[in-house]
């Protein structure tokens, strides 16, 4: 499988500056009253942000918007006409956006089956990209947008907005400092209630969506789905999303990378869990709920000296057990999302993507961040400068830590049917080089469950193996049905290149 390494993605940087300075000036706009032309791809919930975006950016105008149901997308062009005073153009092909000469660069909110493929599309015809997390839906397409946005002298950012983030980035910068002394270890966290998306059934596609289009590079299923919702619960199905560890975790995950200071994917990764707990909500043991991604997930990333584990808790967290997580959190109640980093003198809490603190040993409060900043704006800037390290999420940061999810749900999937009791788990992590308490988070998760009425003898956890990866040749050395498991089938139309292919 084609990798871009450290080596190759400086020189190739090296290259795309070098040629900046021969290429003509960053898309068409070439007077202070042209704007640059936006083509918003995807026009659900998450495309509604990047329409606001463009719309408050006086730089840009939206030019096009592409989205499968025509009648959600005339919705959009609609609105949109009403605020810039011009009406975009519509499609349900994206292709018909990237052909558009008056395009500049697109920003692309599509399920994650779709985002690798239309960033690479896009930068082949010229256009910058903007591509939310998860970049890719696969390690290999991860690798495929680097090798896209260095080959084509293209910007690439990935929507993981915590990048630009002021508090964040004072955070980031504090534990460099040795703010909380010497740093090794770090907990994501997202514990975010997520109920049942549904029993499976047979469910009418909406009239006005080509489902063909939809489905773009992912198996075309009987044009009946298995969901209820079907704007939003493909997160839940393999086939389209990657669970929460792909949609919330790479936000987490990728700061936990950052103040780590960690450049690579992990030396090996083991993940346990399962989607559990709705038979339970519904009293109904007999129910089986249509998605197939785990709604309880722990991972651990082993990168040599330092260690990030990423816990997933889609159950009721309104009455959490977890005294030491509450207090960092300074929560006893509701959800937990953000990041813990474990200092030899302290901690340095993300707990909102604008709210971050450090805390000594006892818990007081040492130091407070606060602050946000544009992320849509940066990626402009960096189009204009022509400079990727302008970028402040550029797409090489996205792949590893959208990797991250993708290696533990590697684990998960291939593990789903072993599962096993409480000591059968502790025995097999007992083996496990990790800088966490492993049998603590156990116990902790495995509490969670008991809160959520789980009965664990009847629907006990999988425990995942632990899997050895190659960080450079981005494979399983040890196992082949893993390494089969970073790329996928892609249909005739749809195929994503790998790396050496773009």
């Amino acid at each position: 499988m084609s990798k871009i390494t450290r080596r190759q993605f400086v020189q190739s940087s090296v290259a795309a500056s070098a040629a900046v300075a021969l290429a003509p000036r960053f898309g068409r706009a070439q007077s202070a009253n042209e704007k640059f032309g936006v083509a918003v791809i995807g026009a659900g919930g998450r495309g509604g942000e990047h329409i606001s975006q463009w719309l408050h950016d006086p730089r840009t105008r939206i030019r096009y918007v592409v989205d499968v149901d025509e009648e959600a997308g005339e919705k959009r062009c609609a609105a949109i006409e009403k605020q810039q005073g011009t009406r975009p153009k519509f499609a349900t092909d994206m292709r018909r956006a990237f052909d558009d000469k008056t395009i500049d660069f697109i920003s692309t909110a599509t399920p994650n089956h779709w985002h690798a493929l239309c960033g690479i599309w896009a930068m082949q015809a010229g256009k910058d990209a903007y591509v939310e997390k998860p970049v890719c839906h696969n390690v290999a397409e991860g690798s495929a947008l680097i090798a896209a946005a260095r080959k084509y002298n293209k910007m690439c950012q990935v929507g993981t907005q915590c990048r630009s983030s002021k508090a964040c980035q004072a955070a980031v910068a504090f534990i460099a400092e040795g703010g909380i002394g010497e740093v090794n270890f770090a907990r994501g966290l997202c514990y975010k209630r997520r109920k049942s998306i549904g029993p499976l059934g047979d469910y009418p596609i909406p009239s006005s969506v080509d489902f063909n289009l939809w489905s773009g590079p992912a198996p075309y299923t009987d044009p009946k789905v298995t969901r209820e919702k079907f704007h939003y619960d493909w997160h839940w199905q393999r086939l389209y999303g990657n669970g929460d560890s792909g949609n919330q975790g790479p936000h987490q995950t990728d700061i936990a990378r950052w103040g780590l200071g960690i450049d690579s994917h992990p030396s090996s990764i083991i993940s346990y869990g399962g989607r559990l707990g709705y038979q339970a909500e519904r009293k109904d043991p007999s129910y089986v709920d249509a998605g197939d991604t785990a709604n309880t997930q722990v991972t651990i990333y082993d990168y040599g000296k330092k260690c990030i584990v990423f816990e997933t808790r889609g159950l009721d967290v309104s009455d959490s057990a977890d005294e030491e997580l509450n207090k960092l959190f300074a929560s006893t109640q509701g959800n937990k999302v953000g990041v813990v980093f474990y200092g030899s003198d302290g901690y340095v809490v993300q707990r909102t993507y604008t709210d971050c603190v450090a805390l000594d040993k006892d818990l007081n409060v040492i130091k407070r961040f606060k602050g946000d900043d544009d992320h849509f704006a940066n990626f402009i800037d960096a189009c204009i400068s022509r400079k990727v390290e302008d970028l402040n999420a550029d797409v090489r940061e996205g792949h590893l830590s959208a990797g991250m999810s993708h290696l533990g749900n590697i684990s998960y999937y291939i593990g789903e049917k072993n599962t096993v009791s409480l000591e059968e788990a502790r025995q097999a992590l007992s083996g496990i080089k990790s800088l966490d308490d492993n049998d603590k988070t156990l116990d902790r998760t495995i509490q969670h469950l008991k809160d959520n009425n789980v009965d664990l003898a009847k629907y006990p956890i999988s425990m995942g193996p632990h899997l050895k990866f190659d960080p450079e040749r981005e494979v399983f050395p040890d196992s082949a049905e893993a390494t089969a498991m970073c790329s996928r089938e892609y249909r005739e139309g749809f195929v994503c290149p790998t790396a050496d292919k773009v």
